[in-house]
């Protein structure tokens, strides 16, 4: 019975191991596309055109101008679209590319506002990070040496968040002010950077959990089908185990 009780720790803990580490190695892994930077990337490829093609770039910026209306005001999306009406492709990639840093702001304001919410708020960094990935290019050709800074807190902000592990194994402590201080530096450096007085917009969501993203947990949502697997699998082993124990002392 002792070396059942052991033999089944043992496969419990193989699949724990077994589970998607959230933060291993504090890696991005796969994270959510954030699409408005995916239309701002989109919109580049169809004004680089000869000539520029502004009737396709004008249909991209609608698919997102409603969701940008409700986050950021009527305002960006109400200039943004008076450029490709105008055909400015310059202010036009200007203003979109000041649009994405103020999206980079939200985020990382949802964050701290929902700092003890670690699915969420690792899933919103992903998303600051996929937009910042967007305007890299351009900040790393003019000053190399910010991208890398901006980079590198994005790394000590995603290490702030922690980790609140599963079961207790792997438990890694948050730190809202480390976060705060990453926070500070990535914003100061994109406002410097796209020569913006202030990062306000019309309003930050309160809440983290947006149309995108329904609050769930990800490892926690039952409604997913994968996230049954290793339960399933936990309650097998353990029933197996037990099964046999109780055959052999029959």
């Amino acid at each position: 019975m002792k070396k059942a009780f052991i033999f089944c720790l043992s496969m419990i803990f193989i699949l724990i191991n077994m589970l998607p580490n959230e933060a291993s190695a504090y890696s991005y892994g796969d994270p959510n596309e954030e699409k408005l930077a995916e239309v701002y990337k989109a919109m580049i490829l169809k004004l680089n055109e000869n000539p520029p093609n502004y009737d396709e770039a004008v249909s991209v910026f609608e698919t997102v101008k409603e969701e940008i209306d409700m986050h950021m005001g009527k305002e960006p999306g109400k200039v943004i679209m008076k450029n490709l009406e105008d055909k400015d492709k310059k202010a036009a990639l200007e203003n979109m590319e000041k649009l994405l840093v103020l999206n980079v702001a939200r985020r990382l304001e949802s964050i701290e506002k929902n700092f003890s919410e670690y699915d969420t708020s690792k899933k919103l960094l992903a998303k600051g990070f996929a937009t910042y990935e967007a305007i890299s290019p351009k900040v790393q050709s003019n000053d190399a040496a910010m991208d890398k800074n901006i980079r590198e807190n994005f790394d000590k902000a995603l290490e702030s968040l922690g980790n609140p592990g599963l079961f207790g194994v792997g438990e890694k402590k948050s730190d809202m002010e480390k976060f705060k201080a990453s926070k500070k530096e990535i914003l100061d450096s994109l406002k410097e950077e796209f020569d913006m007085s202030s990062l306000e917009v019309g309003h930050f969501t309160e809440s983290a959990t947006e149309t995108e993203n329904t609050g769930k947990k990800d490892w926690t949502d039952l409604s997913s089908v994968r996230n049954w697997i290793p339960i399933v699998l936990i309650v097998v082993v353990i029933g197996s185990v037990v099964l046999v124990a109780v055959r052999r002392k029959a």
